[in-house]
């Protein structure tokens, strides 16, 4: 990005907005549902279909914050790097967090900070939605707008995130759920199953 462009696209400091808009919709309740997981692993797709399927808001938390921001997640890393990216992104899961009735797609990096872990273990169910390495970078080698694969070898990089955020995918899950290649109804009918389990069991 030339020097120009960068000064035209300057971040705004404040990602925060009005309480009012982040208000449950009328007639929504019942105790978020967070999906976090990999880049690649469904939870913007899976996760729209299954917010349909629950008769729930959905909200893609990447898309929040660009529109909030006016430029794109890509833009954001470029000027102020993952630091600054970061620090924007738990600002914003902290105030969707604590919306009822809706189901919200993560970040991939959201787990990296404790105080994410926390507000998602703590405000929500949580499901984590797996995927295989090989899986992962088959559905993302072709997307230039993803800044951590922006390297020599995007397929060794996604396994070497995977490796290190597995852990805290499992560690934040109230639920896993593999989505490896089953179409994408038959994925969600499944895990609209899978909670419901979950509920009769709890």
């Amino acid at each position: 990005m030339n020097d120009s462009l960068r000064a035209n696209a300057a971040v705004p400091a404040d990602v925060s907005c009005d309480e009012q808009t982040l208000a449950a919709p009328a007639g929504a309740g019942g105790k978020p549902i967070f999906l976090v997981g990999m880049m690649g692993a469904g939870k913007t797709t899976i996760g729209r279909h299954l917010a349909k399927a629950l008769n729930r808001e959905f909200v893609d938390l990447d898309l929040a914050l660009e529109a909030r921001c006016g430029v794109p997640v890509a833009v954001i890393f470029e000027i102020e790097g993952e630091e600054g990216f970061r620090r924007r992104e738990s600002q914003l899961l902290d105030l969707y967090s604590q919306r009822e009735g809706i189901v919200l797609a993560t970040g991939g990096g959201a787990v990296l900070a404790e105080q994410n872990r926390c507000m998602l273990k703590e405000r929500g169910l949580v499901i984590y939605l797996r995927a295989t390495s090989d899986e992962l970078y088959q559905r993302v080698a072709r997307d230039r707008q993803r800044p951590l694969l922006q390297t020599d070898d995007p397929r060794a990089r996604v396994a070497e995130l995977l490796a290190q955020r597995a852990p805290l995918y499992e560690e934040v899950a109230t639920l896993a759920f593999d989505t490896g290649s089953t179409p994408i109804p038959q994925a969600v009918h499944d895990l609209v199953t899978l909670l419901e389990q979950h509920e009769h069991a709890r």
